[in-house]
């Protein structure tokens, strides 16, 4: 069972947010303190997209197919979540951390997993699959214990 340690950095996280925080005690009373924040605007594909999905001839007279555009809007939640990736290794090997804890809205801790160095994952001691990113410090500190507690 993984403990939330002295030093522990509790990351949470979802496609527009993250917030870094860290154990001040120990896993019996966790005290989280949040010492950053990101928040990223991301505004809906429709505010982003430019021009109407393109069509394609299907070489028959008459006859098209529509193409998908892009999804501005998940292409810009992969990004974040691949920035928070390539902060999380910068932070690592400064030696900012020496534990993780890592609470995610499912999707961004695949994206996560995926994108994060062998230098950060080594330091993982556990992953939460949760978006807490809207709940106040103290009530991320009981869920956090509370699931750690149940694995």
């Amino acid at each position: 069972m993984a403990k939330i340690q002295n030093g522990t950095w509790v990351v949470v996280a979802d496609s527009e947010k993250f917030l870094f925080l860290r154990n001040l005690t120990d896993h019996a009373n966790p005290n989280l303190e949040q010492f950053e924040k990101e928040t990223e605007e991301n505004p809906s594909d429709f505010e982003q997209s430019a021009n109407r999905p393109g069509r394609m001839n299907d070489g028959g007279e008459g006859q098209k197919s529509a193409l998908d555009d892009t999804d501005w809007h998940e292409l810009q939640k992969e990004r974040f979540a691949k920035d928070l990736s390539d902060r999380l290794y910068k932070e690592a090997h400064a030696g900012a951390f020496e534990k993780l804890i890592i609470v995610a809205a499912p999707k961004i801790l695949g994206i996560l997993r995926d994108e994060m160095h062998q230098e950060v994952t080594n330091r993982v001691v556990a992953e939460i699959d949760k978006n807490l990113t809207g709940h106040p410090v103290h009530e991320i500190e009981k869920l956090v214990k509370r699931e750690l507690d149940a694995a």
